[in-house]
């Protein structure tokens, strides 16, 4: 019987300690190492007729663990720069959302004709809601929030890109 309560005894002492611990990681913020900008490229936004709007920096989301993590985690991004996720094909994109991202972007949706197909502004941070494109786009550029509209960028404009 003693041998039993003591085996309880230490069981329960391991569990109190595990759950203690966990506890513990429970409360504890997460902190990330800050994400720094990495130019791959340029982008440009023309009108219909080809006059150049804007010109931007542009960092590139290719694999599937840039395009999963996209701009998450940072907490400023400069008004000349954006990240271009780039697809194999071009087909409805429904799965963007704000998780963890610190920063209002819009999301212009572009087509494998280099066409601005969609565009999805003000995109509130930390929103886990979809922003599904209301068109196929094989590219999606993200820019901070309020830039498409400031710019005068629409759906028909063109990009042109150059990659590093």
């Amino acid at each position: 019987m003693i041998k039993i309560l003591r085996s309880f005894t230490l069981v329960g002492g391991i569990v109190l300690l595990f759950t203690a611990c966990n506890e513990d990681a429970k409360n504890k913020p997460v902190t990330t190492a800050e994400i720094t900008f990495k130019k791959d490229g340029e982008l440009y936004f023309l009108n219909s007729e080809r006059d150049t709007l804007k010109q931007l920096e542009i960092e590139t989301a290719v694999s599937s663990y840039e395009q999963q993590t996209g701009l998450m985690y940072r907490k400023t991004m400069q008004e000349d720069r954006g990240m271009l996720f780039i697809y194999e094909e071009e087909r409805p994109r429904p799965n963007f959302y704000m998780k963890n991202t610190h920063i209002a972007l819009d999301l212009v949706y572009i087509n494998k004709n280099n066409k601005v197909v969609d565009i999805q502004r003000d995109a509130k941070p930390f929103d886990e809601t979809p922003i599904p494109s209301q068109a196929p786009a094989k590219y999606v550029l993200e820019i901070n929030g309020g830039l498409a509209k400031h710019w005068n960028i629409r759906e028909g404009d063109s990009v042109i890109f150059y990659l590093d």
